[in-house]
Parts: structure tokens; C-alpha cells; sequence
């Protein structure tokens, strides 16, 4: 069968601005750092960038976890990965479910054979620690598992209360911290947390396809003490560890310009200092808020239960959710995400992430919404840039 090249045009997708709930803008340097010349994934060189890379990560998790790696995946793998290298059949798994993610772990349990103790909790909600409490009581569950920042609805749940009663339990406690690494605090070793993952798309500001993730020496004996083989060959950490560790082991060849970027990435952050990233997302959170109330919107999650990089809003009566997000992508080069599950058609998802948690990018996101609502024939407020300037006046 013949082909034409001439039909397939150059990759450029043009200029965007990534407001949603990830992929988030990615800094120049990092796209520079993935274009470095692909080398032998045993070469000297990489594997001192995989050192590197562990050193790093080890900072960002506040860590001294051995296995502390990028999982070569996105991540959704990070999840896998920790779910079938702890998970047997007929172990006992209580995991949160207040959205999308909480569901999907729960998913993954009952695939693997698990026996699933669901904990539900509202949906936009953090998690009541005394639901889970009530449910590990008289069990003795292997895994605790929350996801700490809940992408589908913006929710934050804190951590310490649950990791506390998963300790009181004897169980392993595992974390989702896909979109919360780098934008929040996840402090893995002064919390208890033996199994965490996350992305690198979300605060990292890094492309999608690596999975940062850390085990604790518990979950490690969990791991070695299991009656049968992890499930899932590539993932199966008893090998990748041996990659990763001294004795450098083949297993798989590592995506090595990924590694190039996520290296980048963490350097970034490790410039700016965890505690003004954090601030920094903080502080464009409480400013777009500001402009969405001064327009007459609200947003989905309580003030005290929010994250600052996921923003929930609610999409008003008389706006078209479709022609809103369509109109800010053709017109402004703006993306931002829909609701998922059960919030589908009644919320937009607002990533304040990395690189995008900009004061200038609040301010476009603000007055496209405001310039498309009108349009639509929505009655919003015009104060929403004063309000949002406020806010960053106070900074």
C-alpha cells in the first residue's frame, strides 16, 4: 500500500495557555532538557542523571526512601504500580472514594482480587477521617489508601488524620499525590506515608509520562514478604528496583530523555524553594477566586477544603459549558477542563499548576471568561481584575 508523506504535516499545534487539569505549561528549559541527545540507558553519563533524579525526588517527597523513582509511565502507572506490587488476593484494602481517582483505585483492588472497603464521601469534599475510622474499626486492613488531591473536584483531604489511623490499624498507608506534588506539601516520611505516586505533568510542569514514586521500608517488606509474584511484569518493583539501585540491573530501557526533563523540572523547583512554589500557587489561587466571585460565579469546594492548583467553578445559569471552553481555546489559546462524573455540564476544572500559576495568566483566564460570558448573554459582575489585584497587591 503506497503513502504520501506530503500529507502528514509538520507537528505544531500553535501557542497555548494549559488551564486545565493537566498537561500544564511547560518551561522552556525543560523542553530544551528533552531534546538533549538520547544515550544508552547504561551509559555513564545517564546513570548519573538517574542519581541525580533519585536525589532530587528524594528532596521533593521530603524522603529518605530508598525506592524513591520515576515509574515509566504516566501517572496512572505510578497508581498500578503501587497497587499490584502490595495488593493479593483476599488482602483487605479500605480506599477513599470522593471523585474520579478515588474510584479508579477502588477499580484497581477489586481487579487485582482485593477485598474492597470502600469509604464513600461527597463528591467536592475532603474526607471525613472519622468515615474512615468507622470503617477500618475490628478489621485489620493491609492498605489505607486516599487520594490527597482529588483532580475531578479540586478537593484537598489532609493527610495526617488518616495516616494516623492507618497506623492505629497496622496497615499500610497509601497516597495519590498525582496533582498535590509540587504545588502543596506532601511531607512522605514526617506523615507516615509508606506508597505514594504522582505525575509529571501537574505541578512539575514536566510532559506527561513518568510517574514519580516513593515506598517506604514497610511497604518494601510488604513487598518482599508476598506469597505470590506482582501481576504485572513491568511493573513489578522487586526488578525495576535493581535498575534503579547499585546493582543497575537491566529491566527495562528507561525513557531517557523523560529523565532528561523530569531532572530539569525538579531543578526548577529546588531554584525557586518549596515553600515560595507553594506559595506562589497559593496566593494565584486566592487571586483567581477573588476575580470568579467578583463576577458573580462559585466555586465548588469549600474555602477551607480547596486546592490551590485544581479550581472547581461552577458554570452559571445561561452559559453554554462547550461553546465557553471552545470559545476560550479558538479565541484566547486558553484551555481549561469540563466536570467529570457526576459534576459532567455542571463545572469547569481551572489548573493553576507549575509553570502556569502566573499572575498574568489569572489575569487572561479572567477577562476572556468575563468578555465570552457577556457574549453569551450571562450577567456577570466587571470587578473580577480588581478583585484578583488585590490580592496580588498584598503579596
Amino acid at each position: 500500500m503506497d503513502i504520501d508523506y506530503r500529507e502528514f504535516r509538520d507537528a505544531d499545534p500553535g501557542s497555548r495557555v494549559l488551564m486545565g487539569p493537566g498537561p500544564s505549561d511547560v518551561p522552556p528549559r525543560v523542553l530544551q532538557a528533552l531534546s538533549a541527545p538520547c544515550i544508552g540507558h547504561l551509559d555513564p553519563y545517564f546513570l548519573s542523571m538517574m542519581d541525580e533524579t533519585q536525589r532530587l525526588l528524594r528532596w521533593l517527597f521530603q524522603t529518605k526512601n530508598a525506592l524513591t523513582i520515576p515509574v515509566s509511565g504516566t501517572g496512572s502507572a505510578g497508581m498500578e504500580a503501587a497497587f499490584v506490587n502490595l495488593v493479593e488476593p483476599g488482602d483487605e484494602v479500605v480506599v477513599c472514594v470522593n471523585g474520579v481517582f478515588g474510584m479508579r483505585m477502588a477499580d484497581v483492588t477489586e481487579r487485582l482480587g482485593g477485598k474492597l472497603i470502600r469509604v464513600d464521601q461527597p463528591w467536592g469534599r475532603a474526607v471525613d477521617p472519622e468515615a474512615v475510622r468507622k470503617a477500618v474499626k475490628g478489621r485489620k486492613p493491609k492498605i489505607v489508601a486516599v487520594v490527597h488531591a482529588e483532580t475531578s473536584t479540586g478537593a484537598c483531604t489532609p493527610l495526617e488524620p488518616i495516616a494516623a489511623i492507618a497506623r492505629e490499624a497496622g496497615a499500610l498507608f497509601l497516597v495519590d499525590a498525582v496533582t498535590s506534588l509540587g504545588g502543596i506539601a506532601v511531607e512522605v516520611d514526617k506523615v507516615g506515608i509508606d506508597a505514594v505516586y504522582s505525575g509529571t505533568q501537574k505541578c512539575l510542569s514536566c510532559p506527561p509520562g513518568l510517574a514519580p514514586l516513593s515506598f517506604s521500608d514497610k511497604a518494601m517488606q510488604a513487598l518482599g514478604a508476598r506469597k505470590t509474584k506482582a501481576p504485572n511484569w513491568y511493573l513489578d518493583l522487586s526488578m525495576v528496583s535493581n535498575y534503579w539501585g547499585a546493582e543497575r540491573k537491566y529491566h527495562h530501557t528507561a525513557p531517557i530523555n523523560m529523565i532528561y526533563a523530569i531532572r530539569e523540572a525538579l531543578r526548577i523547583v529546588a531554584e525557586e524553594g518549596l515553600e515560595a512554589r507553594f506559595a506562589r500557587h497559593l496566593v494565584n489561587h486566592k487571586a483567581l477566586v477573588a476575580g470568579i466571585e467578583a463576577m458573580g460565579l462559585s466555586m465548588l469546594v469549600p474555602a477551607a477544603e480547596r486546592l490551590p492548583m485544581l479550581n472547581s467553578i461552577r458554570i452559571p445559569e445561561g452559559a453554554d459549558d462547550k461553546k465557553v471552553r471552545g470559545a476560550l481555546l479558538k479565541d484566547f489559546g486558553i484551555e481549561i477542563g469540563s466536570g467529570l462524573g457526576e459534576f459532567a455540564g455542571k463545572i469547569w476544572r481551572v489548573g493553576l499548576m507549575g509553570h502556569t500559576a502566573r499572575q498574568k495568566n489569572v489575569f487572561l483566564l479572567l477577562s476572556a471568561l468575563q468578555s465570552i460570558l457577556k457574549a453569551q448573554g450571562v450577567k456577570v459582575g466587571s470587578g473580577a481584575i480588581e478583585a484578583a489585584s488585590k490580592v496580588f497587591s498584598k503579596v
